[in-house]
């Protein structure tokens, strides 16, 4: 009795259980995705090949089967497994787990695999605890988290672990676990007689963004809210979903984005580096993930300033123009109007030519006045503009520009003899490389020094 008590309880729970729950791989085969480290001949298939299995540190964005894995690394290797999430438990649970596992080991030879989920959220004091044990192998840890390891988790236990980052899964990934979930008898719906259009699977596999789990939570929804109106229509028993049913059930796309973490910086990056390589519709695109998710508008136009600068500078003074003036409007009116703005802002700058001459010309200049000799200013160019400064010389031999013609005073020592800035020859710099070039050779006249690279 107590055995088929025991059938029966479970049995219950899995009829409670949901979709995405039921159908999570129990196996390396049924493991969809990550083959960068898990296909053939790569990383983590050859640790678990030679049956060399260490610490690791899962690391990406949610959905894609890390607690998965996990469990099934564990089984894969005949280990005791353990679970924790950081967020609930503390040391006192943690020393359970490693007393527990190191009973285990002495009893049995039987290693024990602790899977220790958002493991960023535990402190240092509480990841060191878990350091000496990963070291002697009493456990496997194997830690997941959204964040960077590099910054979330301790340098120590980092340095003890292999770290494998997971991707999103692609939209034939999706597509390939949904119609699994349709064609299970035991854990999906391979039962009913289920049609589902190939329109609303692919609808289901784009707007899950790569989140198996959310594919399967839509798959389900449709299918219960359906077979239940048909229910009580008294239809046959086909259940039909169609591309609209596949919307309604998984309604807005739930974009991924963290305004603090790496998909703050990646997706900055990303945009930047698109107008720097003079594409408007990458850069738009990448601007459009920002404003979804809604980022600072004041963050965006701050980069954008700052690439005016750096990487368009004088080859069109008018993108700094554009840039202050898109910040100053973004100030004023914020969402969701400053798009507008800051698209026409990112387009002009992907467009307009690009140097980043003006950049390095300071970038050089301040390596070389924090690594070089500090030069001292002449005394023909030291402030006169207090009593006294006559007699320590300041000032003399001065020669102001504009009495001279064309305002420039040839053979002037102005005390720097060094070329900082080289102009190239897009857009409007080319110009000003023709007068650079001109100015270059009156203050080389004689009497004077010339410039050196």
């Amino acid at each position: 009795m107590s055995d088929l008590w025991q059938e029966r309880r479970a049995e219950a729970h899995r009829r409670v259980e949901p979709l995405a729950v039921r159908m999570r791989p129990r196996t390396l085969d049924e493991f969809v995705g990550q083959g960068h480290f898990l296909g053939p001949g790569k990383l983590l298939r050859r640790m678990l090949d030679a049956d060399r299995l260490t610490s690791l540190i899962l690391c990406g964005p949610p959905g894609t089967g890390k607690t998965t894995l996990a469990e099934v690394l564990a089984k894969t290797t005949r280990s005791r497994f353990e679970r924790a999430n950081a967020a609930m438990v503390g040391v006192k649970d943690v020393r359970r787990v490693i007393d527990e596992a190191s009973r285990a080991i002495e009893l049995s030879g039987q290693r024990t695999v602790f899977f220790l989920d958002e493991i960023h959220r535990f402190n240092r004091a509480q990841q060191d605890v878990l350091l000496a044990d990963v070291e002697r192998g009493t456990i496997i840890l194997i830690g997941a988290t959204t964040e960077n390891p590099y910054f979330a988790v301790n340098s120590a236990l980092v340095s003890r672990s292999t770290i494998f980052r997971f991707e999103p899964l692609s939209v034939e990934d999706v597509e390939s676990v949904v119609r699994r979930a349709m064609a299970d008898e035991g854990r999906g719906y391979g039962q009913l007689d289920l049609r589902v259009s190939d329109e609303a699977i692919h609808h289901w596999a784009v707007m899950s963004d790569g989140d198996a789990r959310r594919a399967l939570g839509a798959l389900e929804v449709a299918v219960l809210s359906t077979s239940s109106q048909e229910g009580r229509e008294g239809a046959s028993g086909v259940i039909e979903i169609d591309l609209r049913t596949a919307e309604e059930s998984i309604q807005r796309k739930a974009i991924v984005y963290d305004g603090t973490g790496d998909e703050h910086y990646d997706v900055i990056s990303a945009f930047i580096k698109s107008m720097r390589g003079s594409d408007p519709d990458a850069a738009v695109y990448w601007l459009a993930r920002m404003v979804v998710a809604g980022e600072d508008p004041l963050f965006i136009a701050r980069r954008i300033a700052i690439l005016a600068s750096e990487d368009i500078g004088n080859a069109d003074p008018r993108a700094i123009q554009v840039a202050a003036a898109a910040y100053e409007i973004v100030e004023r009116i914020g969402w969701p109007e400053a798009q507008l703005t800051l698209s026409q802002a990112a387009i002009y700058m992907a467009l307009a030519p690009k140097s980043n001459a003006s950049a390095t010309a300071i970038w050089t200049a301040c390596k070389e006045v924090r690594e070089g000799r500090t030069v001292e200013v002449p005394a023909s160019l030291r402030d006169t503009h207090y009593k006294g400064s006559a007699k320590l010389g300041h000032g003399e031999g001065y020669a102001y520009a504009h009495d001279h013609a064309g305002g420039v005073v040839a053979g002037q020592d102005l005390g720097v003899d060094k070329v900082y800035y080289e102009p190239t020859q897009s857009g409007l710099e080319a110009r000003l490389a023709e007068r650079l070039a001109e100015l270059r050779r009156l203050h080389a006249a004689p009497n004077a020094k010339r410039p050196s690279g």
